[in-house]
């Protein structure tokens, strides 16, 4: 829990930095949202939309980096207060990437839309940006309640979208080698992929700023963060019959 000040104006510029957080994390989600909608349609007017909406989370960062640098030096915050915000500009800078994340995946819909692309391989780059929106909304909620018990469960998330975006880069290298008029597209497509498995890890760092923010410790390193596609060789994939 936060805690309450004497001075009612603090606890109200803390207020600020919360809801701030909580604006960007909602317009980052729709944009990745979006982007993956305008990949799987073919709507290069949606995506474009998504290329013009990121300068809202760009603004978003620069408005919460001034804001808590002018409480520091107003405040002269300690312990807890002190990690609310510089928690706050970590959060902004994680989401501010998520933004630039999904514009990546919405420039990329002119060059895949030539039709050619297998609906499974669509299927999954929805599955897998459905785990990542999943994940940050988690993480979000974390965030709004404070709950730090519930971070293992974005942490066991992450995993699950790293073991699927190995499934999907598996899969492309497959249609690559069975056509080489797929290389191009596919890639294109590899790119939309690893774009959105960076989304989770991105998850993953706001779960691990909000645990130091209520804690003032650091998270365990349980685990180890990736994917699995640096142990892939191309004897591992045969082309589709």
């Amino acid at each position: 829990m936060q805690s309450v000040h004497i001075v009612s104006a603090y606890d109200e510029e803390l207020k600020y930095l919360s809801k701030r957080i909580a604006a960007m994390g909602g317009h980052a989600e729709r944009m990745v949202e979006q982007a993956v909608t305008a990949l799987v349609n073919a709507d290069p007017g949606l995506a474009q939309k998504v290329i013009r909406d990121d300068t809202v989370l760009d603004e978003g960062q620069r408005e919460i980096d001034d804001k808590a640098i002018i409480i520091i030096a107003k405040r002269q915050p300690m312990a807890a207060d002190l990690r609310e915000i510089v928690g706050t500009i970590r959060i902004s800078a994680d989401l501010e990437r998520v933004g630039d994340l999904a514009k990546n995946v919405a420039k990329r819909v002119v060059a895949v839309t030539d039709g050619r692309q297998p609906t499974s391989l669509f299927r999954g780059l929805e599955a897998l940006s459905n785990l990542a929106l999943t994940q940050l909304k988690e993480v979000l909620d974390v965030y709004a309640s404070r709950s730090v018990e519930k971070i293992g469960f974005v942490r066991d998330r992450d995993d699950q979208i790293d073991a699927m975006y190995t499934s999907l880069f598996r899969e492309l290298l497959t249609y690559m080698m069975e056509d080489p008029r797929n290389i191009t597209p596919c890639t294109h497509l590899l790119f939309c992929a690893k774009n959105i498995e960076r989304i989770g890890d991105h998850a993953t760092n706001i779960a691990e700023t909000i645990y130091y923010i209520v804690t003032g410790d650091q998270l365990p390193a349980e685990r180890p963060k990736g994917d699995k596609t640096d142990k892939i060789s191309l004897s591992e994939t045969q082309p589709v019959k």
